[in-house]
């Protein structure tokens, strides 16, 4: 009788998913914060800023490229949101602030390992032998 295979690795996360996790619930945390304490409103608050990253943050948990790709793409609309409220509205300026800082961490974490495959160091091709 033959031993079972054994079951397949998966490879260790890169410090960039881990990144791309961590900022992904401060940013739901923060939206947390921002919508849902004060009880402005609370519905729009939960399923316009705070679902997505943290949906996004359970993609990413589970490995999944779609969850990352999605998270970069939302990011620019963070961003955008982050500097309207930074310009016009003083009395959140602090939380815009941190909501753009975060979304370019998502942006740029999300994104780092098509950086690195297409900037990244090629492998020297073999050297012909003489």
């Amino acid at each position: 009788m033959k031993a079972p295979a054994p079951a397949p690795t998966r490879a260790p996360r890169s410090r960039a998913d881990w990144v791309l996790l961590v900022a992904l619930l401060l940013l739901a945390a923060l939206f947390c914060l921002w919508y849902l304490l004060p009880r402005q409103h609370p519905i729009a608050g939960l399923t316009v800023f705070v679902l997505p990253p943290t949906l996004l943050a359970l993609g990413v948990a589970l490995r999944s490229r779609l969850a990352a790709y999605w998270a970069g793409v939302l990011a620019l609309f963070w961003f955008c949101h982050g500097v309207m409220l930074a310009w016009s509205s003083p009395a959140e300026r602090a939380y815009a602030w941190i909501e753009l800082v975060l979304a370019l961490v998502v942006i740029f974490a999300a994104n780092l390992a098509g950086v690195k495959a297409r900037f990244g160091k090629k492998a020297e091709p073999p050297k012909p032998h003489p």
